[in-house]
């Protein structure tokens, strides 16, 4: 009895194994955090690895369109998913927004309780934001400063990281006084002052995932969005300071 229970355990083991796979992910660089804490409880859960790359998501699209190995594509906006969709390289029918991201003033220097004020002061040499081109947090950096009427006098002191990811590090590491960054990647930081952009002055950040094609037989990669959709998943993003649908 013992040697069949074995044998059964055995059996089923390998089929777990034999079942559990691997899902290639590009992800927008300000869900880097809640990403890792989500892909590291599905595999606790499925047995499934989700690979994660982390980047702007202008350059992710201009990745994906040249026939990079991603299968699963979550943008920090909606409008590179649905290019994706668009252009033949991602399902329609997968299309869901997973996070709805919100702007940030952070200063490790200066004080930006009143962002509005700060800004207008103009008391500081550098001003880090993602690139407006790749990066929706840049887009939306710059949306706001024109609705505060600022852009034209901040513009010379502006300095464009590659991504949100490194816009962040410019202003974490004193090489900008001042920056807008995501909320999310303030999580957990105590350091400097802060000031949450109001949502009216930027259109929404509706950060969109999408099943891109070459994930369409992909059983881990199906899973991996399944599970995005989740209550643990959403419980993750939610606390990271993002909104949800």
């Amino acid at each position: 009895m013992r040697l069949t229970a074995l044998v059964a355990a055995l059996g089923a083991f390998l089929a777990s194994s034999a079942e559990a796979a691997q899902t290639h992910i590009a992800v927008a660089a300000n869900f880097t955090e809640p990403a890792k804490e989500i892909a590291a409880l599905f595999n606790q859960k499925t047995g499934h690895e989700a690979v994660l790359s982390f980047g702007a998501s202008g350059a992710f699209f201009t990745q994906i369109t040249h026939g990079a190995p991603f299968e699963v594509f979550l943008s920090a906006d909606s409008e590179r998913p649905k290019a994706a969709v668009d252009g033949g390289f991602a399902l329609a029918d997968s299309l869901f927004t997973y996070a709805i991201g919100k702007l940030v003033l952070w200063s490790r220097v200066i004080d930006v309780t009143d962002g509005e004020a700060a800004l207008k002061a103009g008391q500081f040499q550098k001003l880090s934001i993602a690139n407006p081109v790749a990066a929706p947090y840049g887009t939306a950096a710059v949306e706001a400063m024109k609705a505060l009427g600022v852009y034209d006098a901040l513009q010379p002191k502006i300095v464009q990281g590659n991504s949100i990811a490194q816009a962040f590090q410019f202003v974490d590491t004193r090489n900008a006084e001042v920056g807008f960054v995501a909320l999310s990647q303030l999580y957990g930081v105590t350091a400097g002052t802060r000031w949450e952009v109001p949502q009216t002055l930027y259109s929404p950040i509706r950060q969109d995932a999408v099943l891109l094609k070459t994930g369409a037989d992909s059983e881990a990669s199906k899973a991996f969005l399944e599970f995005l959709k989740g209550p643990e998943a959403r419980a993750i993003i939610e606390r990271f300071g993002y909104a949800l649908n």
